[in-house]
């Protein structure tokens, strides 16, 4: 099953590469990743984060699944601009504005910011897509946030922001009914 889910993992890359994007600009970084001894890192690095969160359990818990993943699709946004759409999402008048104004900062255990709005829809519609064709595979999987911090502070993704969708292929979803752990 194993080399099933690394496959499966591909076709999800392919669909949130081919899904549609703001403007038709395409500034995701997708990153499939199968090795074990790389995915036991990154469920490392979430229970070295764990700690330090107020979720605590959650980072825990989350880490469990990737341990028990096969692999794990990640998607981010990298060195994207601004959607020139003026919507105000980002709390700015304009998209002039957002630019000008913009002062990236980096966020302990996560990710850059502030973003255009849409580029963070670009995400969430890629992320989709692929958990989509995971579900049409017939292959568990779940969107997860604390995948990607870790995967982008082991430097496995470049993005400024990331997310990612472990998947598993097993009798039974090690995604769903998950216990969190109690605080150490």
């Amino acid at each position: 099953m194993k080399d099933v889910a690394h496959m499966a993992a591909q076709l999800m890359a392919a669909s949130a590469r081919t899904a549609p994007k703001a403007g038709g600009k395409d500034f995701l970084e997708i990153v499939v990743i199968t090795d074990e001894g790389e995915l036991k890192n990154i469920a490392q690095k979430m229970k070295d984060y764990a700690p330090d969160s107020t979720n605590e359990a959650f980072w825990l818990r989350d880490a469990s699944n990737i341990e028990n993943s096969q692999a794990v699709v990640l998607v981010g946004l990298s060195k994207a601009v601004t959607a020139g759409y003026d919507c105000g999402g980002c709390g700015f008048a304009s998209c002039g504005e957002f630019a000008k104004n913009r002062q990236i900062k980096d966020k302990d255990m996560g990710y850059t910011g502030p973003h255009c709005v849409m580029r963070m829809m670009d995400i969430g519609v890629a992320l989709s897509s692929a958990a989509k064709t995971a579900s049409l595979l017939n292959v568990d999987n779940r969107v997860q946030q604390r995948v990607g911090a870790a995967a982008r502070a082991l430097g496995l993704i470049k993005a400024e922001v990331a997310m990612g969708i472990p998947i598993s292929i097993g009798g039974k979803s090690i995604y769903f009914d998950r216990n969190v752990p109690a605080k150490h």
